[in-house]
């Protein structure tokens, strides 16, 4: 019994000191990556791959690999043969998860369709072209809460659009006059707005592009997405 336990022991404290060169290694991988990178580039983490010999490397938002040595960057999808699954993409959808409940719905400008029972956030630009395209696809959406949180980052203009639409007696007509229809806002925006809220929530959560949707899952589309494939993400959370 007592040999049994000397054993248990010795397994467990291998286990411990294997476990601690590993996050050693992980360390030092990251801190030579930092150093090559450059001061502009943020290496997040740094954590094995499922590849033998390759380690995950999350640089901002993205992910790459590299090598023991932090010699190589290596940008590219690590696909499983056996069932085709998309490791890279899975696990980059993961990074881009966010809370539902993190959102705040008081910040953005809200519109219900039908029981509004399928939620729907959308981050927009008033002068981006590829929102306009979303917004018109999205007329089709019914027994939907869509959520519509303003970040002027093309420009100026972006700016005081979104002031004019959120202090205007109706924001949702106002933006869907602007957006489809393209008749300008005429509110005075001289009202106390969310936006400076709403562009820091993108700046944390790494929303570089606008529109960018979320879903109460927390998956995260980028850009002017199919309305079919908003349906499709809809009848999978149910």
């Amino acid at each position: 019994m007592i040999k049994f336990l000397s054993a248990a022991i010795l397994v467990a404290a291998s286990i411990i000191c294997v476990g601690q060169v590993n996050a050693q290694s992980e360390q030092n991988i990251k801190a030579e990556l930092q150093k090559k990178l450059g001061s502009n580039v943020k290496v997040k983490s740094v954590s094995p791959a499922p590849v033998a010999g390759l380690y995950e490397v999350i640089v901002g938002n993205e992910i790459v690999y590299t090598d023991i040595t932090g010699k190589y960057l290596i940008q590219g999808e690590i696909i499983e043969l056996s069932n085709g699954k998309n490791i890279t993409e899975q696990r980059q959808a993961d990074l881009n998860r966010i809370k539902w409940s993190d959102l705040s719905p008081a910040n953005a400008i809200k519109t219900v369709r039908g029981n509004g029972s399928r939620q729907l956030a959308v981050f927009s630009d008033p002068n981006c072209g590829y929102c306009k395209r979303l917004e018109k696809s999205m007329q089709q959406l019914d027994n939907v809460t869509i959520y519509t949180y303003l970040i002027p980052i093309l420009s100026a203009d972006s700016t005081q659009k979104s002031k004019q639409i959120w202090c205007s007696a109706d924001p949702y007509k106002s933006y869907i006059d602007w957006m489809i229809n393209g008749i300008s806002p005429n509110g005075k925006g001289d009202c106390v707005t969310p936006l400076d809220k709403n562009l820091t929530y993108a700046k944390t959560y790494g929303i570089t592009g606008t529109p960018t949707l979320f879903f109460t899952d927390g998956s995260r589309f980028p850009g002017a997405v199919q309305i079919t494939d908003i349906e499709k993400k809809f009848s999978s959370l149910k």
